[in-house]
């Protein structure tokens, strides 16, 4: 006998009533198990405020501001977990917007002719022709970016509590000039009320 028939022969057997009250059970409980074990395991992890982050990574419509939010929350996060800092406010000014380079098809033709005319010349003809086509992908004509080249970081002001501490401030500003690789003329920290 295969499964089926034994499955048929079961539930013949079976008082179906009963069985789909029971049945009905096991997934209410099963289904309220769910919720629960959610609520409980969501609210004990810690959350990066950047994990999360509201552009697709292949989005083609990048907005530099977002850009410096993105910036700007992964620095607060990061410098608040530094010892000795409280509260961090952080704000990022960008130099230009970012630029994307899409994949291009470019045809390249060159032809070369010589000529004679009537009283004994020879030119010499050269003709060059170029195509170039943006490439796309799928029906939907989304371009194909090889590259994204992201805005220079024009400056940095870190406000922080626990910067009237020339130590505290001193690791802010290290920590800004290295995870940004920028200049230190170019970041300013100050203390918090």
């Amino acid at each position: 006998m295969n499964l089926i028939t034994k499955l048929k022969l079961y539930l013949e057997k079976v008082n179906t009533k009963k069985f789909i009250r029971r049945l009905l059970i096991v997934l209410l409980v099963g289904a309220i198990l769910l919720i629960v074990s959610n609520i409980l395991f969501d609210s004990k992890e810690k959350k990066d405020p950047f994990t999360n982050s509201s552009l697709p990574e292949n989005e083609l419509d990048f907005i530099t501001e977002d850009y410096a939010e993105i910036l700007e929350k992964k620095l607060e996060y990061i410098l608040s977990q530094i010892n000795g800092v409280g509260n961090v406010n952080v704000m990022i000014t960008l130099e230009d917007t970012a630029e994307k380079v899409p994949a291009t098809n470019i045809t390249k033709n060159q032809e070369t002719s010589n000529e004679e005319d009537s009283q004994g010349g020879i030119r010499e003809v050269l003709r060059e022709d170029s195509t170039s086509q943006i490439v796309t992908k799928g029906s939907e004509g989304t371009l194909i970016v090889l590259k994204e080249i992201k805005p220079e970081v024009k400056g940095v002001i870190v406000v922080a509590e626990g910067a009237e501490d020339l130590r505290v401030q001193e690791k802010l500003y290290h920590a800004v000039k290295t995870v940004l690789d920028i200049p230190g003329n170019k970041v300013e920290i100050y203390s918090s009320n």
